[in-house]
């Protein structure tokens, strides 16, 4: 395989999040691939608005980035919990279109938290939330980036080399996946 498609998909909306810096440093340690980082600024799901309007031409676009990417890569950050309602609307809008995007896809799963744990939790109801999508998600190395609004420099690079490692490992593993399809 030439360059594989990696797509990023991040449980934060917010530019500057530790868990979009997170994405792109594994997209940076899997290299080389052609990342893209998907946009889950999406309605919230309804099912007047799918009955009245159809699928939204977002959630559309989504399905299909997932459908044509070699891997995704998702992180998550941990509200109560659990991962965000950003992401788990993601899933369910997905869920609603055509086809089978997520069916043995190449995933790797990763949460950047503020607390000690790293988002361990959320990363754990993440997991149970694809399992009905049946992609291959990787069981590890796990990456649970704990207090990781000070994990990244100003260019937005780990400073943990321990970190750094371990999403290598990873993103490795990503990779032979990709490589065996």
């Amino acid at each position: 395989m030439s360059q594989p498609t990696l797509l990023g998909l991040s449980g934060s909306l917010r530019q500057s999040a530790t868990n979009r810096k997170l994405l792109r440093e594994a997209a940076r340690l899997f290299d080389p691939a052609s990342f893209v980082e998907a946009d889950l600024n999406l309605p919230l799901y309804d099912g007047d608005l799918e009955e009245g309007e159809g699928i939204p031409a977002a959630v559309q676009t989504l399905a299909d980035q997932i459908a044509q990417a070699d891997a995704v890569i998702i992180s998550t950050p941990e509200y109560n919990k659990g991962p965000s309602g950003v992401l788990k609307n993601a899933l369910d809008w997905v869920s609603r279109t055509s086809g089978k995007p997520w069916a043995d896809k190449p995933v790797a799963v990763m949460s950047a938290a503020a607390g000690r744990a790293g988002g361990e939790r959320a990363q754990m109801v993440l997991r149970a939330y694809l399992v009905p999508f049946q992609p291959r998600i990787l069981q590890g190395p796990e990456v649970h980036l704990a207090d990781s609004s000070n994990a990244f420099d100003d260019g937005g690079r780990l400073t943990s080399e321990r970190y750094e490692k371990t999403i290598h490992a990873l993103m490795q593993k990503l990779r032979a996946e990709v490589e065996r399809l």
